[in-house]
């Protein structure tokens, strides 16, 4: 695949910097059927014929109810990786628009779509739980948190749930979007359009689309940002050397 190189070279760096991954590890992709979670998927299984520490690997998407999504391209794919893939059914969208009306959805989505990952992935005896949040995830999560809550925080890179024994895990924390996008079109994934109706109207879109015009001004904006969170030892997050092609992310 055109650009593996590339991502492997961030996941590589972030699972070995983090120690993500124990021997004999089965970990579940948490597939929303977007290019961030098919590049992980991709990267993951790719990594799984190297990686010194043996580990497996599975696919799960929680249907959210939606009428209408068809997640056969992603069964297809999964097969050609080699990874079994596991559809979690749930009424969740049916909750939230139908039954609660939330006027701010995404919140409690997430916190549902999550529950009913975490839960599933125990079920069939998952150590740990991988996630597609990248590097620029990282920044605009910190922004929004400084900007809506006034407080300094993150996401973890790894971050142990006691109430399900699961842990969670971001092997893309090192990776640009504009690489991940790059991959996701040069490969041609086979992406699900998201059905919500709260696509693309959030606080984070607002923040992306905030941080891409202050780049424009003051370029490399977001790789200080991120260094911050490192030298700042926030939420897990730890200063570990050069990290490679980050520094001189510019956007597109």
């Amino acid at each position: 695949m055109e650009g593996m190189k590339r991502i492997l070279s961030y996941v590589r760096r972030a699972v070995d910097d983090y120690r993500m991954i124990k021997e004999g590890d089965k970990i579940a992709i948490g597939v929303s059927a977007g290019k961030d979670s098919l590049t992980l998927l991709t990267a993951m299984a790719e990594l799984r014929r190297f990686y010194p520490q043996k580990f497996e690997l599975c696919a799960i998407t929680v249907d959210m109810g939606f009428e209408g999504s068809d997640f056969s391209g992603i069964n297809e794919f999964c097969q050609g990786l080699g990874v079994e893939y596991h559809i979690v059914p749930t009424q969740i969208s049916k909750i939230i628009f139908d039954v609660r009306k939330e006027k701010n959805p995404c919140s409690l989505c997430a916190k549902m779509r999550r529950g009913a990952l975490y839960n599933y992935a125990k079920e069939i005896g998952c150590a740990s739980v991988a996630l597609g949040h990248h590097f620029d995830d990282v920044v605009e999560t910190f922004m929004l948190n400084l900007f809506y809550e006034g407080r300094l925080g993150c996401f973890q890179p790894v971050t142990y749930l006691s109430n399900t024994d699961i842990t969670l895990i971001r092997p893309m924390i090192y990776m640009p979007e504009k690489d991940v996008r790059y991959f996701a079109s040069k490969n041609i994934l086979p992406i699900v359009k998201s059905p919500c109706p709260a696509d693309g109207n959030t606080e984070r879109e607002q923040m992306k689309k905030l941080l891409h015009n202050l780049e424009k001004e003051n370029k490399g904006l977001r790789y200080r940002i991120f260094g911050a969170i490192q030298r700042g030892e926030i939420d897990g997050f730890k200063q570990i050397g050069r990290m490679q092609g980050i520094k001189d992310y510019i956007d597109d």
